[in-house]
């Protein structure tokens, strides 16, 4: 390709000139952190609304972290109805009962949650004579012992809440896998030998039962 002498030139002076202007544009800032010209700004001065921070948009200061509306519950989510007392663990034995289905994948779903969360104190078989127990006040009751009879509605309330030693495992289990977890549970404490739960304890007469 044939290149005249003025178009070379041409070219050589609006190289050299570019050049110069990015040279000037590029130092010579008073602040010695500025990295001079700033060609895409948003790549890397994000206009996002940064977490826990107070804003002023028009006449309303808003805060970024502000609570739900009282009253109001989240999308997808279930409220659980009973409350963290002894009178709403014993309504959640009576009234409150696994809706998700036995199956053989939520049995096996149910050992692998048992295996990360639980075996540690309750141990392989429930006995409770996991590695953490000997640490404890005591011991958890064995599945098949004292909690053979323990209905599922106290199980979940139990796993929700905590008991004893135990802390709540609400925030580390949603509530399907709380349910799911129930069934292996059951499993280890094997068949009932009464129809009736043997901890249950007088619920007092002026108390309100909430359903499910």
């Amino acid at each position: 390709m044939n290149i005249s002498y003025k178009n070379l030139k041409l070219f050589t002076c609006g190289t050299f000139v570019v050049m110069l202007v990015a040279g000037f544009t590029s130092c010579g800032k008073k602040d010695a952190n500025s990295p001079g010209f700033e060609f895409m700004p948003d790549m890397y001065r994000s206009p996002s609304v940064e977490n826990y921070g107070t804003y002023i948009i028009g006449d309303d200061t808003l805060n970024s972290a502000m609570l739900p509306v009282s009253g109001t519950i989240a999308r997808g989510y279930m409220p659980y109805v009973y409350p963290n007392t002894v009178e709403g663990y014993e309504q959640a034995g009576l009234y409150l009962k696994n809706p998700i289905a036995l199956t053989p994948q939520v049995e096996k779903d149910g050992e692998v949650l048992f295996g990360k969360f639980c075996i540690h104190c309750h141990g392989a078989t429930g006995a409770g004579d996991g590695k953490v127990a000997a640490k404890l006040p005591g011991p958890p009751p064995a599945y098949n012992g004292p909690l053979k009879n323990l209905p599922e509605g106290k199980i979940f309330h139990s796993i929700t809440y905590g008991k004893n030693s135990m802390g709540n495992h609400a925030s580390l289990l949603n509530t399907q896998e709380r349910w799911t977890l129930v069934h292996y549970v059951q499993k280890l404490q094997g068949p009932k030998t009464v129809a009736v739960d043997s901890t249950v304890k007088a619920v007092p007469t002026n108390t309100v039962v909430a359903k499910p």
